[in-house]
């Protein structure tokens, strides 16, 4: 028997736990990895995306990178990409080392400074857009199962609600293994994203005309 599935990815989580470092996997085809990993009766009605436009104050070619990615996943009739902010801000943060300009001969900067202005980039909304749509969703009846994709322990709570309150099933398909007890521990069932799944899960080099950036082959 078949059990109604609905997805919830937390895409800068996604991004920067399993992602950032693996290039060659960037090109992730979401509906071919929860059917690569999810149990056999799990029937997908669809998958959200909780992601944020970047900016191209930190890489110039960002935007134009994750545009086509885009562009790729409107090919799934059944991935939806729900938006946040992300912004670039500046802000000013306590040393905890000695600051050097050649870190190979390790020539430090005298006097040392106390704070220094830091460039930070921050996404704000995905994960709260995500939680609450997972919680309203539950109430309403729309999944028997669902699944979240993230490692953010912010998103515990709402996990909790639909396992403990709504009796519903959550598997929580973590990016990477480090483990937090109180997210792990109010999800149904924990299942490891591997390299392996990262690696067969990829979109062909062109879908729906779309082709994979250079860079992420």
């Amino acid at each position: 028997m078949e059990v109604d599935t609905i997805v919830y990815i937390d895409g800068f989580n996604l991004y920067y736990r399993a992602l950032k470092a693996n290039k060659q996997f960037r090109w992730l085809d979401l509906e071919a990895l929860c059917k690569n990993i999810l149990p056999d009766d799990s029937n997908i009605k669809k998958i959200n995306f909780y992601t944020a436009r970047v900016s191209s104050k930190i890489d110039n070619d960002a935007p134009r990178k994750q545009q086509i990615y885009f562009k790729a996943l409107k090919t799934s009739e059944i991935v939806e990409v729900i938006f946040g902010e992300f912004r670039i801000r500046n802000k000013f943060a306590k040393l905890t080392e000695p600051l050097t300009f050649r870190p190979k001969l390790k020539q430090v900067i005298t006097p040392k400074p106390n704070f220094v202005s830091v460039s930070v980039a921050e996404e704000k909304g995905s994960d709260v857009k995500l939680g609450v749509h997972l919680v309203r969703d539950g109430f309403q009846g729309k999944y028997q199962r669902a699944v979240v994709i993230t490692n953010d322990i912010d998103l515990a709570e709402p996990i909790k609600i639909v396992k403990e309150e709504l009796n519903l099933e959550v598997i929580l398909l973590k990016p990477n293994s480090q483990p937090l007890a109180t997210l792990d521990k109010n999800a149904t069932r924990t299942i490891l994203i591997e390299t392996t799944h990262l690696a067969n899960s990829q979109f062909p080099d062109e879908i729906g005309g779309t082709k994979r950036p250079s860079t992420w082959k």
